[in-house]
């Protein structure tokens, strides 16, 4: 039952026809995409939809974070506690400061930082607890919060995974200190490259805000490279990926020209930040990510339809399924296969053209290429996290995704993993 068309997990799974359209008048017209009215409007966006006084942009999530790091003034050596099995653009920003991450478990169920574990990790050098709320299920931050409170820890919220995602109607972003969200390429909104930090700390809002007046915008060309990205991967590398494995070399070449970035730069995975980050969110990209958040909620609609079809048809499996909890949304939809091959199952799919690595596999710190080593990852110290690597799959639920095609996903894998 090979697909005619490649379906995919990434490579710009959120792009539209409108959004397509809107890129190619930013490149072609840029002299309408000069000023800085899209930024303002982003940011504004933010704070009027988590109710929050402070909201300020950057060029990523991790340029985010690491100007949160930078305005709470730890010194070198402070403790950041953080899950396993997150990705090293999580830990990077903490590394680029001389912090010290401290990795903590994760619940099986959750794929969530586990809050027992948690207090077994803090120390007297323990400063901040970041926590991911994985694939767009809420963490236990109610939990974890109290935690952190008997402690004198500071809460970060990761919500990378999270956009638009509710905890008994409160909004995830709005639980801790401070929060950071990312526009990464295949996140719940995209313009390739992007975040924000908001709080309604006023202190630490006027740091962040200083923060980013000191950064500089990145390089007209790396900006151009975001916006290229999109139209190349949709109407060159996507449709011949398929084709003997022709649109997979076209990717390779166009990196190696550097005409496309990667999401995750190589020195990244050895424990350095590449020198664009951080900087300032550029105008072009403020548009389309406004252009995406106006979509937010029918994308998290979709993603909750999709996610639907796959509870319904996998249910007799005897695998983990993601918990259907109220509020939270599918960013992915993950499964647990114990006992499984998950290398040899990625690649029969690969022979029906469905391309399902993302990446998010293997390693506690992904991609699974990365130095765990220079992320300060020591093995054994997350059993919980280093499994779940290990038997994870992801199924996609980007609206690139019909109804039927997610059915079909569902058919080629029970004949796969039963």
């Amino acid at each position: 039952m090979k697909f005619s068309k490649p379906i995919f997990i990434s490579l710009s799974p959120n792009v539209e026809k409108d959004d397509l359209f809107l890129i190619s008048r930013i490149i072609f017209q840029p002299w309408k995409f000069s000023k800085k009215s899209a930024i303002r409007e982003l940011e504004e966006y933010f704070k009027e939809y988590f109710n929050v006084k402070y909201a300020i942009s950057f060029n990523s999530g991790r340029s985010a974070l690491l100007a949160i790091l930078n305005s709470l003034n730890f010194k070198e050596g402070d403790e950041i506690l953080l899950q396993a099995f997150t990705c090293n653009a999580l830990v990077n920003p903490i590394l680029a400061l001389n912090l010290k991450p401290i990795f903590v478990d994760i619940e099986k169920e959750t794929l969530n930082l586990d809050p027992k574990d948690l207090k077994r990790k803090i120390t007297p050098k323990s400063k901040a607890v970041i926590i991911q709320h994985t694939f767009g299920l809420p963490a236990k931050i109610k939990e974890i919060g109290e935690i952190c409170s008997e402690n004198d820890l500071i809460l970060i919220e990761d919500c990378a995974h999270s956009l638009g995602a509710t905890l008994e109607n409160k909004k995830l972003g709005t639980f801790g200190k401070v929060s950071f969200f990312s526009f990464g390429r295949d996140k719940v909104i995209s313009s390739v490259y992007g975040g924000m930090a908001i709080t309604n700390d006023p202190i630490l809002g006027e740091k962040l805000k200083e923060f980013q007046k000191r950064c500089s915008f990145p390089s007209y060309f790396w900006t151009l490279k975001q916006l290229f990205h999109p139209i190349l991967t949709e109407c060159f590398i996507k449709p011949l990926y398929g084709f003997f494995g022709v649109g997979k070399w076209i990717l390779v070449f166009f990196q190696k020209l550097k005409i496309l970035s990667k999401a995750v730069n190589e020195i990244e995975k050895k424990g350095k930040l590449p020198s664009y980050f951080p900087k300032k969110l550029p105008e072009a990209l403020a548009f389309l990510a406004l252009h995406q958040l106006r979509k937010l909620e029918k994308f998290n609609q979709h993603r909750n339809k999709i996610a639907k079809i796959y509870d319904e048809n996998l249910k007799d499996l005897n695998i983990q399924l993601p918990i259907p909890q109220k509020g939270r949304v599918y960013m992915r939809y993950p499964l647990i296969l114990e006992n499984r091959k998950t290398d040899e199952i990625l690649k029969r799919l690969e022979k029906e053209n469905i391309f399902l690595d993302d990446g998010w596999r293997k390693t506690p710190i992904v991609p699974f290429d990365t130095d765990q080593e220079k992320m300060h990852y020591k093995f054994g110290s997350c059993p919980i996290a280093e499994k779940v690597a290990k038997s994870i799959l992801n199924l996609p639920t980007h609206i690139q995704i019909s109804e039927r095609s997610a059915q079909t996903i569902t058919i080629v894998l029970k004949n796969l993993i039963k």
